[in-house]
């Protein structure tokens, strides 16, 4: 079974509380998103592959490290995560960015795919889904699907807010997919709304209704 890490780290929390509230404006919202999506990415990449290189330094030569080989690929899910991809660009500037579409049919509740572009060298990377809210789980179920055919090194999903339906629909459907997310919700409603959650994270981000 996949690992599950829940990150307490004081500053995401602290940024996750104002996240949540009601009166944060769409300017702040985008910023907390993608600086809690900065912090996070610090732990989903703690056991990425290094290579040792040798370098010189104003003083003598000295063995460090780097990452080997192709890296990373980062692969939003349009739209909401989108507000994660620059908080990550900023710790990994290197990193290839793909892009998945996928919307919630408004009957059925069921994702429903528009659009995939992913890197070509993806087979040769480390892949890292990012969606601030994992529900039903379904959108990240189907994004990793799409993936998975490209035959990546590895992949990982990393959220902020998740609720316990969606993270046991992820991992019973891709047990090999390790899960990172700030906090770990009560509950769905009965709109696969997350509670208590923070509203429709697209909305926020975007400042649409």
């Amino acid at each position: 079974m996949s690992k599950v890490t829940i990150t307490n780290h004081p500053l995401i929390q602290h940024k996750l509380s104002i996240l949540r509230d009601v009166n944060t404006s769409s300017k702040d919202f985008r910023t907390l998103i993608s600086e809690i999506a900065t912090l996070e990415c610090y732990e989903a990449t703690r056991d990425l592959p290094l290579q040792e290189i040798e370098i010189q330094t104003p003083v003598a030569k000295c063995v460090a490290h780097n990452l080997a080989g192709k890296k990373l690929a980062f692969v939003p899910i349009l739209r909401a995560g989108l507000g994660m991809v620059d908080g990550v660009l900023s710790l990994v500037p290197s990193a290839r960015v793909g892009h998945i579409g996928l919307y919630r049919d408004p009957e059925t509740l069921k994702p429903v795919e528009y659009y995939c572009k992913l890197p070509a060298d993806i087979e040769e990377r480390d892949v890292i889904v990012l969606d601030p809210m994992l529900a039903t789980g379904g959108s990240a179920i189907d994004a990793i699907s799409l993936i998975k055919a490209k035959n990546p090194r590895s992949i990982k999903f990393m959220g902020i807010i998740a609720a316990p339906e969606g993270l046991d629909a992820l991992q019973k459907a891709h047990p090999d997919v390790d899960i990172y997310c700030a906090a770990l919700d009560d509950h769905l409603n009965e709109h696969c709304y997350i509670v208590p959650g923070l509203g429709d994270a697209g909305d926020r981000i975007f400042g649409t209704k």
